[in-house]
């Protein structure tokens, strides 16, 4: 019942609901202390080769190079266009790419729409002009965090605005140029997903089961000391709760990659049970000491 209620609260328009105190544990749900745990990786981790982050760095790269030499040899006036709209597809693994890509061209192309209705009130006078802007502005504040192609319902339209700040300029024209920039750059941009494959998505799969099943024994060997001490099991807490965030990151970013070998995912999944129920044995451990400690026979026997 607690678990929906937080669920409904998140859908609504409200602020976030914060869960009340459970054994010292006050942002475990917002993720804090899993980010805590994991500790902040080293340069070369974050940039090296063997970083999530350099194959999506070359997608960019190779998509926006190929997005703005297409949209030049296709002769539109606006080719940076189609460059944001290679850029800003890239996401963790190719699926989630592919579905961005849908987004942005869709929500571009209702946008285009949009403009096409308000230009006219638009070039009614400078005033107009702004509050058009400002009301596009604001309703892609109020959409963007609902869903991607909303919000560029509106960031579109004004993005088409503001170029008319400068002079007013043919729609005609500024439709046909974006319709245009926005085909070019999301299917340059997929393809160049394609073809920069991240091979070493399932290597991170390895990597993070090594770490879950050392974070998972090193737990099990402080639930089994006698006294293992509160410092003791929030230090084995921590740790296997950071373990098995990466493993489920790994896990899901590799999936959605292509041209992949066959994932482990049955190693996974008996990694995150056996992880999962340790991890509960833990809380239960310090939910147990927390209250022999509050109680008056606690107190007594620590005198």
């Amino acid at each position: 019942d607690r678990l929906r209620a937080w669920a409904g609260g998140l859908r609504g328009a409200g602020s976030v609901p914060r869960p009340a105190r459970l054994a010292g544990m006050d942002d475990e749900l917002l993720g804090i202390e899993a980010e805590l745990a994991g500790g902040k990786p080293s340069l070369w981790r974050r940039i090296g080769p063997g970083s999530p982050v350099l194959p999506i760095a070359l997608r960019t790269f190779v998509g926006c190079a190929l997005a703005g030499y297409g949209s030049l040899a296709i002769g539109v006036g606006r080719p940076y266009w189609a460059l944001v709209t290679a850029a800003s597809i890239y996401q963790a693994n190719i699926t989630l790419s592919w579905n961005r890509g849908v987004q942005r061209v869709v929500g571009n192309i209702a946008g285009v729409l949009v403009f096409a209705a308000v230009v006219p009130l638009a070039h009614a006078s400078r005033l107009a002009l702004v509050l058009c802007c400002l009301a596009c502005a604001f309703g892609a504040e109020a959409l963007i965090t609902r869903n991607y192609w909303l919000g560029s319902l509106c960031v579109t339209p004004m993005a088409l605005l503001v170029t008319e700040f400068a002079r007013y300029q043919e729609p005609g024209e500024l439709i046909g140029d974006r319709i245009v920039d926005t085909l070019v750059g999301a299917v340059l941009g997929v393809v160049a997903a394609i073809v920069v494959t991240n091979r070493r998505a399932t290597d991170g799969i390895e990597q993070a089961l090594a770490a879950s099943d050392t974070a998972r024994e090193s737990a099990e060997r402080t639930l089994a000391l006698p006294d293992p001490g509160h410092a003791g099991l929030e230090t084995a807490r921590r740790a296997l709760t950071a373990a098995l965030v990466e493993l489920r990151a790994a896990a899901d970013t590799a999936a959605g990659e292509w041209w992949q070998r066959a994932l482990p995912e049955e190693r996974v999944l008996a990694a995150e049970q056996s992880g999962h129920r340790t991890l509960a044995a833990t809380v239960r451990r310090q939910a147990a000491e927390a209250g022999a400690a509050a109680s008056p026979s606690g107190a007594g026997a620590q005198q």
